[in-house]
């Protein structure tokens, strides 16, 4: 079910004249605004759309009334940089606006007493931010989870403690279903898919999506995105929560769990000496192939390896 299809980009090339000297500065914060990444100097890309078009349009009206020049083409990678690659570019400048709030999230955790209006700032920099992920990066369901537990510790009484327990699902209710993650699969949905598969729902078929936004039809299940029915709760990744509401009481897979959260999360929770490793394993198997149902069955293969090395010692708890 792996979409192969081209991105089309819209891309802007601009020449800026050398006075006024701040228009170079005024330019480039409202690309940057736009989500705009750049390919060359003055060469800037957004994925093809009627948004898209309209706020590049507006853009080059700007930089012509202001003495410059400016080109607006549609265009396909050919050779030099890939659509995946150039998606990566997207995804790593969202996941590091993800970085920050979650990183502000958990210091006002910290912090007492929590001020609503703390958290109603968050919310609106997340929305922003949301707007301009275009592919769904990974970050979300962190920043997300950090919110989450940021407003459940402001209205947590201090002296009961959080329960960290998720609610009880029916495990029958798991088996024969369709489960649907975001496309570009890498460590945490890799796992997930192969946690699923393997120990929850042997029938499972996977189905790869948009990141932004995806309604399931009857019959299935989300995970590691944003609104799904399994992903990233408190300071769990995808992976933990589906083993806590949905897997069995297996030391191996608690391990594998500590791993897939120290390389998805990366909060220094555990210390797993193992995690380098696997993180560099699955890094590569990404890097040999974009089709996500062949990086899941790779992946399900070194996760078999690693959970019968983990099952034949004892597994620290």
């Amino acid at each position: 079910m792996q979409d192969h299809r081209e991105t089309p980009w819209l891309v802007l090339l601009h020449h800026l004249p050398a006075k006024p000297s701040y228009l170079r500065v005024k330019i480039g914060r409202r690309l940057q605004a736009l989500g705009a990444v750049p390919l060359k100097n003055a060469v800037h890309a957004l994925p093809s759309n009627a948004q898209a078009s309209e706020a590049f349009s507006a853009l080059l009206a700007e930089i012509r009334e202001s003495g410059g020049d400016a080109i607006l083409i549609e265009a396909r990678l050919v050779a030099g940089q890939s659509d995946a690659e150039l998606r990566a570019e997207f995804d790593a400048i969202r996941d590091s606006d993800y970085e920050d709030i979650a990183q502000e999230a958990r210091r006002l955790i910290n912090a007492a007493p929590i001020a609503g209006s703390e958290i109603e700032r968050l919310r609106r920099r997340l929305a922003d931010i949301v707007q301009l992920d275009f592919f769904g990066a990974d970050g979300r369901q962190n920043a997300e989870a950090a919110l989450r537990e940021l407003e459940a510790r402001r209205f947590s009484h201090p002296d009961i403690g959080r329960s960290e327990a998720a609610p009880a699902i029916e495990r029958g209710a798991l088996r024969s279903r369709i489960w649907v993650t975001r496309r570009g699969v890498h460590v945490d949905r890799i796992a997930s898919a192969w946690l699923i598969r393997r120990f929850i729902d042997a029938e499972a078929s996977f189905k790869f999506v948009d990141g932004r936004s995806y309604l399931p039809a009857p019959g299935e299940l989300r995970f590691d995105m944003a609104e799904a029915e399994f992903t990233h709760e408190d300071d769990r990744c995808s992976f933990e929560t589906l083993l806590l509401r949905g897997g069995p009481d297996d030391p191996a897979l608690i391990a594998i769990g500590e791993l897939i959260h120290e390389l998805d999360i990366g909060d220094g929770k555990f210390d797993r000496p193992e995690a380098a490793g696997l993180g560099a394993m699955l890094t590569g198997i990404c890097a040999s192939s974009e089709d996500d149902s062949e990086r899941i069955k790779r992946g399900s293969d070194a996760l078999d390896q690693l959970h019968a090395y983990f099952s034949n010692r004892k597994v620290p708890r």
